[in-house]
Formats: structure tokens, sequence, C-alpha cells
């Protein structure tokens, strides 16, 4: 049989292929000591080993299966599938409203590459409507690809040419931009363009999924259609995250775009608002606003870009014992602004004193935050954190430390005069910091307590 039949396959497996003149996209009945199965044979990574064959079944997910364990195996047919879902021209309909889709690549714009078994950006915008034509309904789409990165590549290049992008797409007249995005620093360029893209007209939603769109419990159809729902029709006019709610496929939330934060590497409801409760829930029907203050959709097209970022700028998460060689190390390089991420209500040892007090001498501006997540920055209850002020570190309220990493790299985009830095991070900007914590802004519920198990077993994950 031709090897290209056998696309990835090596060894063991690929024997195993060819005794039972199996091809690869083939439909099989496989007999094992483990039971019967019955799907489609799939390529192989090549960088997998050559023990498992691996099959897709009738329920869309792919399975492996041990070659030491396969009695029999039958093909029952043969289809290539074809994994790229074409590109289709979106239909204008009269009264909906106009919303710009920029994708930037992440899982939401993707598909699964079976030479190496990784999800790679693959999709184009123009693509998705193919893949959820369900969007015409929403609104008049228009698409703009504007990066195919994973999220952990996207950067202040990006921050700013997103920025302008908005921009120029508010000054044209949209009624609302969704920006396709990777998950994982979504919260990140959320925050960002919070900063750079001010008094925003508009509704900008960035969304993502956590599962690819070839997987069926994949989230990135119902995310789409609720952050263009959003976009197109919400009177909220901030930048927003907008993912899954609960883990089920019933609704969406709205977060503030410096108030949210990714808590779980795979759940589909991970993004959750921290010291603060979502802006709102949104479906395919709806948007139900959680919060009254929030800013309202304007007609007007004014709005303030201001794309500014410094590379100079670092993240320090405090561990015991750390030493201040690393503190001397960033300002040695050129730093001019260190976001601490300190334990409690913001210490760290009194070793790291000495560095401090160089860096503040040589102008770096250096803040605050919690490790906790949750909380403010409290530095004048003890010693050490009396301590740390005098010599110039400032507590950054209840910032979420990657929000205020972003805004200090906003900020030395700006200036490096360390007054006006202060004079930035400090002023508040779309509730980054808050005055107090709401009563219901801080809910962490501990799993087997029976009260809890209670509580749960009466609502949805």
């Amino acid at each position: 049989m031709n090897e290209d039949i056998f696309q990835g396959y090596k060894g063991g497996a690929l024997e195993t292929l060819k005794k039972y003149n199996v091809r690869v996209w083939g439909q099989a009945n496989v007999k094992t000591t483990r039971g019967p199965f019955t799907g489609t044979i799939l390529p192989r990574s090549e960088n997998d080993d050559d023990q498992h064959i691996v099959m897709k079944i009738p329920t869309g997910y792919n399975i492996g299966i041990d070659i030491k364990t396969i009695l029999e195996m039958e093909e029952t047919g043969y289809k290539k599938a074809n994994y790229k879902i074409p590109e289709k021209e979106f239909p204008y309909t009269k009264d909906l409203p106009s919303v710009k889709l920029f994708g930037t690549g992440g899982t939401i714009a993707s598909r699964l590459d079976y030479r190496t078994g990784a999800v790679i950006p693959a999709f184009s915008p123009g693509e998705l409507y193919g893949a959820v034509p369900e969007l015409a309904d929403i609104c008049n789409l228009t698409t703009e690809k504007i990066f195919a990165v994973f999220s952990e590549n996207m950067g202040p290049k990006q921050y700013i040419a997103l920025a302008k992008a908005i921009g120029r797409e508010i000054e044209n007249g949209i009624d609302g931009i969704v920006i396709g995005h990777g998950t994982d620093t979504l919260h990140h360029t959320g925050a960002a363009l919070t900063f750079m893209v001010q008094n925003s007209p508009v509704p900008i939603v960035l969304v993502g999924s956590q599962r690819s769109s070839d997987r069926p419990s994949s989230d990135a159809a119902l995310n789409l259609m609720h952050a263009t729902y959003a976009a197109g029709h919400s009177d909220i006019a901030e930048v927003m995250v907008c993912m899954f709610g609960p883990t089920s496929d019933e609704y969406g939330l709205l977060h503030k775009g410096t108030r949210v934060r990714k808590m779980h590497s795979s759940y589909r409801s991970t993004f959750r608002t921290i010291g603060d409760i979502p802006l709102a829930m949104v479906s395919r029907k709806g948007i139900t606003p959680l919060k009254k203050d929030y800013h309202h959709r304007r007609k007007d097209r004014n709005v303030t870009i201001k794309p500014y970022f410094s590379d100079k700028v670092t993240m320090l998460y405090y561990y015991p014992a750390m030493k201040p060689d690393i503190l001397h190390a960033i300002i040695d390089q050129g730093y001019k602004g260190v976001v601490i991420v300190g334990t409690g209500l913001g210490h760290v040892n009194k070793e790291l004193y000495p560095a401090i007090e160089r860096a503040h001498a040589e102008g770096v501006s250096m803040f605050m935050t919690l490790q906790t997540i949750w909380g403010y920055v409290h530095m004048f209850v003890y010693d050490t954190g009396r301590d740390m002020m005098a010599k110039g570190i400032i507590p950054a309220g209840n910032m979420l430390p990657e929000v205020a990493f972003i805004k200090l790299g906003w900020a030395l985009g700006q200036t490096e005069d360390p007054k006006e830095v202060k004079k930035l991070m400090l002023t508040p900007i779309n509730d980054d910091i808050t005055e107090r914590e709401p009563y219901n802004g801080y809910l962490v519920y501990q799993g087997g307590i029976p009260e809890v198990e209670a509580f749960i077993r009466k609502v949805h994950k």
C-alpha cells in the first residue's frame, strides 16, 4: 500500500494498519480487548509514539487505541476529511448593526494540525462565518486579520496596532468592535486597550475560546455569537471580555477589561471579574446588565487613542528569601518600572531594601500589588510596609498585578518622570482601582464542606 495513506504513522502502528489494510481517513470497525470501536482513522502527529492508532469516534472526540489491544480491524469506507473551513462572503441585512471583527489568532480562529497534533492559528476571520452562519442574524460583520499569533506572542507592538485600528473604525462609523484573541493573555490585552482607547462611543469586546473549533465541546461559536451581539446591540460602551458564564452553554458574561482574570487552565468558564461583579450577562437574545454604573453607547464618533507603551517595565513576583541581585539586575538592564507582586498586604523581605533604595535613587518607578489577587494593598499596617513606602515603593490599591504591569508600561510610554508616572498610575481608569470591594466581589467556595456541597447541587457549575 502507498506510504502516503499512512500519514504520520510509523513502527508498530504503521505495521498494524498495513496488516489489516486500513488507511488514514478510512472508516473502520476495530475490535479490541477493551471492546469494539467505530470511527475514522486520523493522521498521527509526527512527534508521537508508534504504539497507538488515533480514531475520531461518532461523538466527535479523538481516542487513542493501543495496538497491543487490537484483535481485528476492518475498513468499511473511505472519505478524506477537509478540516479547512471555506471563507464565505458575509451577507448584508438592512437595519442590523455593523460590527468589525479583528482577528489576532488564538483558539477561536484555529484548527487542529494533525502533522504535529497542535492547535494552530489557521482560520482567517472571514472563515468564521462559514463556521458560524448564525452571526448573519446578529449583525453585518466585516473582518480584518491583523495578526495570526497565539496570545503569548501578543505584546506592545500588537496593542498599539489594535488601538490605532480601533480608532480608525470608530471614526468610520462602526457600531461595535469584536477582537478574536487567544485566552492566555486576553486579560492583558483587555487592560492595554482600556488605557489606550478611552471614551469609546461603542462597545469593544475581546473574545476567545478555551477549546478549538474542531472539538464537540468547543465554546468558539457561542462566544462569537455572544460577543457580536454585545458589540452590535449592547448599551455598554467599554472595553470588555466576553466568555462563558457557567460551564454550560446558557449565557456569557461581560467583564471589564481592567478587572478580569483567567482563573482556570481549561474550564470554558475560566474568566472571572475580580474584586467586583461582571458588567452583564449576554445571550443571543439579549443583554442583562448586572451593574448600573458603566459608560453608555453614544452616537458621536469621539474617541481618545493613547497608543503608548514602554517595554522597560517588568513584574517581580516575590518569594521567601528572594535575593537583591534580581532587582539589581533589573536596574542594570535599564528598566524604568517594576510591579512587585508582594505577600499579604504588600510585603517583601528586608534583604531587598538596599536594592529598592538604589532603584528609587535611579528613578525606577516601583508599585506594589498583591499575590492574594483579591483585596487591597495596605502598606501602612506593619513596619515592613511603612519602611518600603519610605524607600519609594507605591501601593497600587486593588489593581490586579497584570493590570498594573500593563498600566505601568503605558504610563512609562508617555513619561519617565516618577511624579508623572505616579499620577498616571494612581488615577483610576475604568475601575482599575476601586474605592471598595462589594460584599459579593469575593466569592471562593471550598468543595467538600456539607453546606457548600448542598449549595452546589442547587446551581449550575
